[in-house]
């Protein structure tokens, strides 16, 4: 009988919540800052997985997409990721030589990616082109080529990232190198009379061109979105340069770690779901990379065109990225 009334009173402690109830499955994911700040996508797309699957969802961030990169190289298989979410096309080349990650096993027959998408191991959750972004409230005549930006004026400051630490100015540097080729060192030097500062990552970049300390800052053709979507202004826009923009398509991957949680698969096959992509373009201001529940804002279709998509092969990033930007570092160490 005693036994009996413990059972009892046990179960309905567990029921009233007076005692704790048994640890939740887990899941990590790394990314990077902008992905889990408050007003990026993480909170929802955590909130909605979690529902779900009746888990915890842990994200770990880091500034941004390249050094979410050197932090999962430098753990190895000691990484607690059973999922990383935010490199991009620019490094999947050297994060499958790692062989850190594990083939996804989703279906990508729902991807809406330019170009198409084959990959086994990296899973686009969205994409986007880089640009300039300016205020018109400071710029009359924004610059309408790479070139035009290049041989601009040196007083009209610009704002970058630096491409050890971020994807945007890993971004920007691969775009000079497919714009100018071997001439590319010679661009950085006049473009680096532009540059009022190289930040660490996006979020601090923009920060600084919105604050006014410069007039333009490398960031996406759909940064403008946002102000028009969340502050009802169209006074920063994107430039549009006749050469062409470069495609950034971020990708998610799974750890040899996460391979063995059900959560980190069953998660991957979520991000191209409605459920993660309806928080992807007025959170994260990007494209999404499969289909929504609703069509996007109309501000969306405001935005710049690119008349031609600039891209380099990962492995050619993979096999010249350090020696590309040791070129960059010497330039603007001068």
């Amino acid at each position: 009988m005693r036994k009996t009334l413990l059972t009892l009173f046990l179960s309905g402690a567990f029921a009233a919540g007076l005692l704790p109830a048994a640890a939740q499955e887990k899941l990590t994911v790394y990314t990077y800052g902008s992905f889990t700040a408050e007003w990026g996508p993480g909170p929802l797309v955590e909130k909605a997985f979690e529902a779900e699957c009746q888990c915890d969802v842990s994200f770990v961030a880091v500034a941004d997409g390249v050094a979410l990169l050197n932090r999962v190289k430098l753990e190895g298989a000691s990484t607690q990721a059973d999922i990383v979410l935010g490199l991009d096309t620019n490094l999947t080349a050297e994060a499958r030589a790692t062989g850190l990650f594990a083939p996804h096993g989703v279906d990508t027959a729902s991807l809406a990616i330019p170009g198409g998408w084959e990959d086994e191991t990296f899973l686009p959750f969205d994409y986007g082109y880089f640009a300039f972004v300016y205020d018109t409230e400071a710029v009359a005549t924004p610059p309408g080529s790479l070139k035009a930006l290049v041989e601009g004026d040196a007083s009209q400051k610009i704002v970058i990232q630096d491409p050890r630490t971020s994807t945007p100015g890993l971004g920007l540097l691969l775009w000079i190198k497919a714009v100018y080729g071997d001439r590319a060192e010679a661009a950085w030097e006049q473009l680096s009379d532009r540059v009022l500062t190289v930040t660490p990552g996006w979020s601090e970049a923009y920060g600084l061109f919105t604050s006014g300390e410069a007039p333009m800052v490398l960031s996406y053709t759909t940064s403008p979105a946002y102000h028009m979507i969340a502050e009802n202004t169209e006074r920063y826009q994107a430039a549009a340069f006749e050469e062409g923009h470069y495609l950034q398509v971020e990708v998610a991957a799974l750890t040899t770690k996460g391979a063995n949680n059900p959560l980190a698969k069953r998660f991957m096959a979520f991000m191209l779901t409605p459920a993660f992509q309806d928080a992807v373009p007025e959170t994260n201001w990007m494209f999404p990379a499969a289909k929504t529940s609703e069509p996007l804002n109309p501000a969306f279709d405001k935005l710049v065109e690119p008349t031609k998509t600039l891209s380099l092969p990962a492995e050619e990033i993979a096999a010249n990225r350090k020696q590309w930007v040791d070129e960059w570092l010497a330039v603007m160490s001068r």
